[in-house]
């Protein structure tokens, strides 16, 4: 029989070469709008990979362009151990594919649409590699925006908002590059693509 391959792990500690962009930020915040617009105007030759998130949604839910598991599907795959990182918010299940390890192993970097309340682990995981950003917007032009996409009733809106408050005051003094999403969409956009395209090799 032959040699089996390194695992991916093994492979990332050896070439520690890709950045993880790590981005969070409010539900409503803009986030997925802002991966949108970056992903349309890089340089076809840039080394990033933008990685889709699974998720126990439906795929025509709308928002981002992500990978639908039912629950069952989700746990197998959390049992079979092919997710990098995994969390839970608003009754969903969230993964990033094992996928990624492979990416920066190759030297290309990440971007993933994170979670702030699993930064800490993301940080214990990818030490040297992680880059957090943050996308700030003020409560009150959060309200327009989860008012205006009309998915949550008012209770849920300003739960949102009451936990988007706590979240961001416990990230006021972590090492983090923001993003002021408070403008236009092109004044945010164009911000993310300086930070991604700053930071590749």
């Amino acid at each position: 029989m032959g040699r089996r391959p390194p695992h991916p792990e093994a492979a990332l500690n050896a070439a520690q070469r890709g950045r993880l962009f790590y981005l969070i930020g409010a539900s409503g915040a803009g986030k997925d709008s802002l991966l949108a617009a970056v992903r349309e105007d890089l340089p076809a030759n840039a080394p990033l990979v933008f990685a889709q998130r699974y998720i126990t949604r439906p795929a025509d839910a709308g928002g981002e362009n992500h990978v639908a598991l039912s629950q069952v599907e989700f746990r197998r795959r959390l049992t079979l151990d092919w997710f990098a990182m995994h969390w839970r918010s608003h009754e969903r299940y969230y993964g990033i594919g094992r996928e990624i390890d492979l990416w920066l192993a190759a030297g290309l970097d990440v971007v993933v649409n994170g979670s702030r309340n699993h930064l800490p682990e993301a940080r214990a995981r990818y030490p040297q590699q992680l880059c957090p950003l943050h996308v700030q917007v003020a409560p009150e032009r959060l309200r327009e925006r989860l008012l205006a996409r009309g998915r949550e009733s008012g209770p849920e809106i300003e739960h949102r908002l009451d936990q988007a408050v706590r979240l961001d005051n416990a990230l006021a003094d972590q090492p983090l590059r923001r993003i002021d999403n408070n403008g236009t969409l092109a004044e945010a956009a164009a911000q993310l693509r300086r930070i991604l395209l700053d930071h590749t090799p």
